[in-house]
């Protein structure tokens, strides 16, 4: 059976110990330190030296009859110190013939250092008390280890099988039942895990509380360091976790190491995970399926800036994603990057709005097209928004533009940035390829052609096309001879039927061509 932080029992604390069934039956009265029950017991212990707190490590209950500190009020204050500077738990004194009633001296030290201190008005075995709480403190440290290996088994196990980073971290989200949020050393959200409701609160202010977090443990709040060889590069923190401390700092660790030997094994750096976070966040903006303002967090988190921002899509055809990243950097342009689908990765710029966005994102592509070269590297932009509800619409335009010219781009001249208003009748066509009129109109246009799939003459049709119908352009593309591009291009015309002198019939071939390619992509 999978051990789950919901199977664990709840940390004792001094306030649940005296809520025991066998510790009622002793009465008891706390008698100072009331505001500190909530302090955890880590053990339990009989002690009636005067010196006691040299024998303990902090976190322990301690009981006493007070037999060697009757009459000597020096002697009770100095113990009730002690145990302070022990940091103890708590002190039960068991009132009987040295103490009928709680000593004034040890109750007054108590309050002052804060010390819960608990008197017990009946005769009490404290073996019983000891037994209950051992016993529990055992159940409870058991199956914290023991959560501690199924966590291990389970994330080694995805991580032999080449389970992605999200598969791991939804694995320790389980576990934890709180958000899991994995960050760089700059409070950078690299991924997490969880509802998405209880995540999205997190990310919503995630630059404040995680650096209001970064300090101390609290809250919930469990950190454990992501690095190697003396390098730290990462955390993972557990977001609002309502198990105890040492159980959650267990788990954290455990996940932890997970992480790193996913980072090893996967022969990747950081970044990687970087470019994971960007292209999760990104496909979810492109595909609609979860509407923006609920992905607003997510990219606070990822390091984009939002408030007051313009937004320039782009869409790169054949762009390294790596080299992108780069080129931004290099250029001060703060921005996300993500592979797409079919050698497509979409840019979010975020640009200030007293800066010039066209102005920018032609810059930028000029300088990707240099490094490039023209022939190798399409991008395609939407006009910048300034609402960030409109980004998806953004990106889907650019992803629809770079489309539209995949094809084409060694036989136009494309500006830099290609936009909606470049790609003219190639873009409507294909936002239509999938209308069953389209389809049968490219069909019967071309089944000259289609029907003996003569990819030769498909081809230099669609340069002639392209080019205007400028027949040396063509020649000189196909590498022939004006007279071999005549001979074709009458075989054309009598496949097909047409004149393609004539321009109504030219551009019906050329509508059919478009949607015949546009339906093969």
């Amino acid at each position: 059976m999978t051990i789950t932080l919901d199977s664990l029992e709840p940390a004792l604390s001094v306030r649940q110990v005296l809520t025991l069934e066998r510790v009622l039956a002793g009465e008891p009265e706390v008698v100072a330190g009331a505001s500190h029950l909530d302090r955890p017991v880590r053990w339990v212990h009989v002690a009636e030296a005067a010196d006691v707190g040299v024998m303990l490590t902090g976190g322990e209950m301690v009981l006493t009859t007070g037999v060697l500190l009757a009459g000597d009020e020096d002697k009770q204050a100095e113990y009730v110190r002690s145990l302070h500077r022990a940091e103890a738990a708590a002190v039960v004194l068991g009132l009987g013939r040295a103490f009928p009633a709680a000593p004034d001296v040890m109750r007054r030290a108590a309050e002052r250092c804060g010390l819960p201190m608990v008197v017990l008005h009946r005769p009490f075995p404290f073996a019983e008390l000891t037994e209950e709480v051992q016993s529990r403190l055992v159940r409870r440290k058991f199956a914290a280890v023991s959560l501690s290996e199924a966590v291990r088994t389970e994330l080694t196990a995805l991580i032999t099988a080449g389970a992605p980073l999200q598969r791991l971290l939804d694995e320790v989200a389980r576990h934890s039942a709180c958000p899991v949020v994995v960050t760089n050393l700059a409070h950078r959200v690299l991924g997490t895990a969880g509802e998405r409701p209880a995540v999205d609160d997190v990310l919503r202010d995630w630059e404040r509380i995680a650096r209001q977090a970064g300090g101390t443990e609290g809250d919930g709040w469990i950190r454990a360091e992501l690095g190697g060889r003396g390098e730290r590069w990462g955390r993972i923190v557990l977001c609002g976790y309502r198990g105890d401390t040492a159980t959650g700092r267990l788990l954290a660790d455990r996940a932890a190491e997970a992480l790193v030997l996913h980072r090893m094994l996967g022969g990747g750096a950081a970044c990687s995970w970087e470019e994971q976070s960007a292209q999760s966040l990104l496909t979810d903006l492109v595909s609609g399926v979860v509407p923006a303002r609920q992905l607003l967090p997510r990219a606070r988190a990822a390091g984009l800036p939002v408030n007051r921002r313009t937004f320039v899509p782009l869409v790169v055809r054949d762009g390294d994603p790596a080299r992108l990243e780069r080129l931004l950097r290099l250029l001060g342009l703060p921005g996300l990057v993500a592979e797409l689908a079919d050698g497509a990765t979409a840019v979010l710029l975020s640009l200030p709005r007293d800066q010039d966005a066209g102005a920018l994102a032609v810059h930028f592509a000029t300088r990707l097209r240099t490094e490039t070269g023209p022939d190798h590297t399409v991008v395609a932009a939407a006009e910048p928004r300034a609402a960030w509800d409109d980004v998806p619409t953004g990106l889907r335009e650019a992803q629809h533009v770079a489309d539209a010219v995949a094809d084409s781009s060694a036989v136009l001249d494309l500006p830099p940035v290609v936009r909606l208003k470049d790609v003219h009748l190639r873009g409507l066509i294909r936002l239509l390829r999938d209308d069953p009129h389209v389809q049968s109109f490219a069909e019967r246009e071309l089944d000259g052609l289609l029907r003996e799939t003569d990819e030769d003459l498909l081809s230099v049709l669609r340069t002639y096309l392209a080019t205007g119908r400028n027949k040396s352009r063509t020649a000189q593309l196909h590498h022939v001879s004006r007279p071999a591009l005549y001979r074709r291009l009458e075989s054309i015309q009598v496949r097909l039927g047409v004149d393609l002198d004539d321009f109504e019939q030219a551009a019906s071939v050329h509508i059919a061509l478009l949607a015949h390619d546009a339906q093969q992509q």
